[in-house]
């Protein structure tokens, strides 16, 4: 089919106004004419099939006359293969071109149906050669015993008879000879016929009984082919079913795979996440330290600063600047406090977003997992 499509894509760029064959060696175009012969000899088999196909589906009962045409259906075939070569000729498109086609399936289908309509006939020409070959083989034994006997009866005859006379009589024959002669020929005859019609009537029964129980192997055989066409239909739908399945069982895999990573991603997020915590942990003990520090020491100050009496003016300068750079240190110290309280407010904030996101990825592996 790929020969007939290069084919087809050839006579589309011809009729677009382009030639691709200009370009073409002298062995390029001969190639070109082999692959096209070749691919004509394909499809003239494949039309060849589906007329054949055609003419043994189409309906029988309506005398070999497609309903509403009034032709036969080699005609309404033939018709069929004029209309697509009509509508080929029409348009060259390739959506018309493909609808056109058979798909593969089909074809396969075509000649399955083609080889198993071919078996049968073969099977039904052996049946019947071997049915002319069985009745020349009987009619030959028939002639070669009724030769025999003609021979015999001959030979007996003519030595009871004919010399018999000879001698006794000097050459004449003797009528009452003769006529007991064929009396018992005829009584003899007549009780091999007898014998023949005894054996020719149990034949016949036993030619019946054969019928009834080839008749009853048919049946028998129609309804193992019926029940095998069963299994065959069962066998096809569970390798349907298997298809589906096994399409099913990669999607559901592919989503696992999916879902492993992410779930890796996850862990080593989670890890990083607590190794984060434990370093915040540890940082806010060491601020948590130092606030306490920093207040016991401010309390400490203040205790001193609420015990403080007025001293002398150089005393009074003195300690007015150690006031002013313990202020200083105090104001610093607060701003630290303060940068540490930040500092424990963002971390504190920062473990609850991952606690609740490590609780949203638990309930999210747990639904997967169900």
């Amino acid at each position: 089919m790929a020969d007939t499509e290069s084919v087809d894509t050839h006579d589309t760029s011809n009729e677009a106004g382009e030639d691709p064959l200009q370009d073409l060696t002298d062995e390029q175009l001969f190639q070109l004419v082999e692959d096209t012969i070749r691919a004509n000899e394909v499809l003239a088999t494949e039309t060849h099939m589906f007329e054949k196909y055609l003419e043994r589906v189409e309906p029988k009962d309506m005398g070999g006359v497609t309903p509403g045409t009034g032709a036969t259906p080699s005609q309404s075939s033939q018709d069929l293969v004029r209309r697509v070569d009509r509508k080929r000729s029409k348009s060259r498109s390739s959506n018309i071109d493909k609808s056109l086609r058979l798909s593969a399936e089909q074809k396969c289908d075509i000649a399955q149906r083609e080889i198993e309509e071919l078996r049968e006939e073969i099977d039904k020409l052996k049946e019947e050669s071997e049915n002319v070959l069985d009745l020349y083989k009987a009619i030959m034994e028939e002639a070669d015993l009724r030769l025999a006997e003609t021979k015999k009866e001959s030979y007996e005859f003519d030595r009871d008879i004919m010399k018999g006379s000879d001698k006794s009589n000097q050459g004449k024959v003797v009528a009452e000879k003769i006529v007991r002669y064929f009396e018992d020929r005829l009584r003899s005859r007549d009780t091999l016929i007898e014998k023949l019609r005894l054996k020719n009537s149990t034949l016949k029964v036993q030619k019946k009984k054969l019928h009834l129980q080839l008749k009853q192997l048919r049946i028998e055989n129609q309804q193992y082919l019926e029940k095998i066409d069963e299994r065959n239909q069962d066998l096809l739908r569970l390798k349907q079913m298997t298809g589906s399945t096994t399409q099913v069982l990669n999607s559901y895999k592919k989503k696992l795979s999916t879902l492993t990573m992410e779930s890796e991603r996850l862990k080593s997020e989670i890890t990083s996440r607590n190794d984060l915590l434990t370093r915040i942990d540890s940082e806010t003990t060491v601020v948590e330290e130092e606030r306490a520090k920093a207040e016991r020491r401010n309390k400490k100050l203040r205790q001193q600063l609420a015990d403080y009496r007025v001293p002398e003016v150089m005393e009074y300068v003195s300690e007015k600047a150690d006031l002013y750079e313990l202020q200083k240190k105090v104001k610093s110290w607060e701003r630290k406090v303060d940068i540490a309280e930040m500092a424990l407010r963002t971390h504190r904030k920062t473990w609850q977003q991952l606690k609740t996101s490590h609780q949203k990825a638990n309930q999210y592996f747990m639904m997967e997992a169900h």
